[in-house]
């Protein structure tokens, strides 16, 4: 198979009840789950503002709604501000390795944890370590966790997708009693420095909401670009919602 996503076939889903907007109808467009993929396919595929839960590659395309927005953080001309400087200062007694996907007791339970205080009912935080690598790792992809210690405990982990335009930020646990140390913004930090020291050019942190303000940190990282009408588009502050209506 050629390592070009024109060559995959996508299936949308009927719709379905939105995870993040309450009251809004959803459909999903996903990558053919039986072809083959590459980490360099879904690289061209992030490049269109494609995501992945587990091995799936999906991104939405609903009917009427626009307010997914692929967004990405261009790594050569960050430079943290000064909260983030902060959070940098406050962790600088953390200890942080590398690791890959596993069913390890100490990665689970900080997983389970997390889920069942952030996101509970949410059908992720029951006590199945298999499904929880399922939706982390891809038996194609390029995966590995950022680890974060504080005297020998791990209290954070951020997974991270190595593609060839850059690393994609899959998805961020930790102890939510450390809250004052901003574990998650500190997760995406990291993920920063390590493209810049792999010479990758950006962050991809997935989607963005305008509406949503669980998401509104992603925009503190700047500059930041949005994929807004088929492109690509730099902003270094919020681009408020006149710009985003008028170029989605």
């Amino acid at each position: 198979m050629s390592d070009h996503p024109s060559q995959l076939a996508f299936y949308a889903t009927h719709e379905h009840p939105c995870s993040y907007l309450p009251g809004k109808r959803s459909v999903t467009l996903f990558a053919d789950p039986t072809a083959e993929m590459t980490k360099t396919i879904y690289g061209g595929l992030a490049e269109l503002g494609f995501r992945r839960s587990g091995p799936h590659v999906y991104r939405p395309a609903c009917h009427d709604c626009r307010e997914c927005v692929p967004i990405r953080v261009p790594v050569k001309n960050f430079t943290p501000n000064r909260a983030q400087r902060r959070i940098l200062k406050g962790n600088t007694d953390l200890v942080i390795s590398h690791s890959v996907p596993s069913d390890d007791a100490e990665h689970f339970e900080l997983y389970r944890r997390y889920q069942s205080e952030r996101h509970p009912g949410g059908g992720m935080d029951d006590d199945d370590p298999e499904r929880y690598l399922n939706f982390l790792g891809s038996p194609w992809g390029e995966t590995g966790i950022i680890d974060f210690r504080l005297d020998g405990r791990l209290v954070a982990a951020a997974v991270i997708d190595r593609m060839p335009q850059g690393l994609s930020a899959v998805y961020t646990y930790y102890d939510t009693r450390l809250a004052e140390r901003g574990l998650g913004t500190l997760g995406v930090l990291k993920q920063i420095e390590l493209a810049q020291e792999l010479n990758l050019p950006a962050v991809y942190l997935g989607y963005w909401i305008a509406e949503s303000g669980k998401m509104a940190y992603k925009t503190m990282f700047r500059p930041y670009e949005l994929f807004l009408s088929g492109a690509w588009r730099r902003f270094d502050k919020h681009p408020g919602p006149p710009l985003l209506k008028t170029t989605r």
